[in-house]
């Protein structure tokens, strides 16, 4: 049988009948990345889909509308640096509104994108708390300690459109920093995992700690999950936080879209004592 690195777990089959935790729990010791399908929110994300393909298919100055700046962290954005090198890349960031109405949302002039990516981002956040409590079950199967919570309060969406070509012109390029050899250079997430939807062209790796870089395919219907480094703290690093990275789009560009899941912003983040075995390899800290 073939050895599969990035396995797929049938969500609800795993929620009520434990399968598939072991391929989950190897998954996450070696690299950090699975597949979920049998996830039930196919609606929301095609919905999501469309609004996204409609963005990014206006012009750039109708895109820069909506522009972040110093005073607002979230909209459109297209000179993203990861390891000080320059992504092929454009997003748009957003994230639900506090409960204090403080909004660093931006929204073009077009409700049903706002509706779309909102109810996405309710979807997408029940997800995430069922599948961080798939994780913890294949992590400490033997122990009851509460589990540790996200919140969507402080969790975000990033939609990303991977041109062939670089979106800036030549003015605007000799004044940043040039493009890397990568669409998206490696790192890791910094929040407790990662749900990403990717479309059809591929691109996306992981690295193994055997088989180096690997693919993490594209599958229709299914979500891509990645553990950050919130999770293997918690976990004393035991699990892994997914370093990962897009290879080069040169004849057709790539569509994705991660939901961040984040802790809440006074959470002390610490390992879990079923994890430590009295020898924890992380002091406390707050995500503030």
């Amino acid at each position: 049988m073939t050895h599969q690195p990035v396995p797929i777990i049938d969500l609800a089959a795993a929620e009520t009948h434990s399968e598939g935790l072991d391929r989950l729990d190897a998954a996450c010791r070696d690299h950090g990345f699975f597949i979920v399908s049998n996830h039930g929110i196919d609606p929301e994300i095609e919905r999501m889909w469309e609004a996204s393909r409609t963005f990014f298919a206006q012009s750039h100055d109708a895109k820069r509308r909506v522009a972040r700046t110093q005073s607002m962290p979230l909209g459109y954005y297209d000179r993203e640096l990861t390891k000080r090198k320059r992504d092929l890349k454009e997003v748009f960031d957003y994230m639900r509104p506090s409960a204090d109405g403080k909004n660093l949302n931006q929204w073009p002039e077009d409700d049903g994108f706002k509706a779309a990516l909102s109810s996405f981002f309710e979807s997408a956040s029940e997800i995430a708390d069922r599948v961080l409590k798939l994780v913890f079950l294949a992590l400490e199967q033997d122990h009851d300690e509460p589990q540790p919570l996200g919140d969507p309060g402080t969790s975000t969406v990033r939609l990303n459109y991977y041109p062939t070509q670089d979106p800036l012109d030549a003015a605007a390029r000799s004044k940043v920093q040039p493009l890397g050899d990568m669409a998206l250079h490696h790192h890791t997430d910094p929040g407790i995992l990662t749900l990403l939807l990717q479309d059809e062209t591929g691109g996306l790796q992981t690295l193994t700690k055997e088989q180096g870089w690997v693919d993490v395919p594209p599958r229709e219907n299914s979500i891509v999950v990645n553990l950050g480094d919130i999770l293997q703290v918690w976990s004393n690093d035991q699990y892994r936080a997914a370093i990962h990275r897009v290879t080069p789009r040169s004849k057709e560009a790539r569509f994705s879209t991660p939901y961040f899941f984040n802790p809440s912003a006074n959470a002390v983040i610490q390992p879990r004592a079923a994890s430590t075995r009295d020898h924890p390899n992380y002091h406390s800290f707050t995500c503030r």
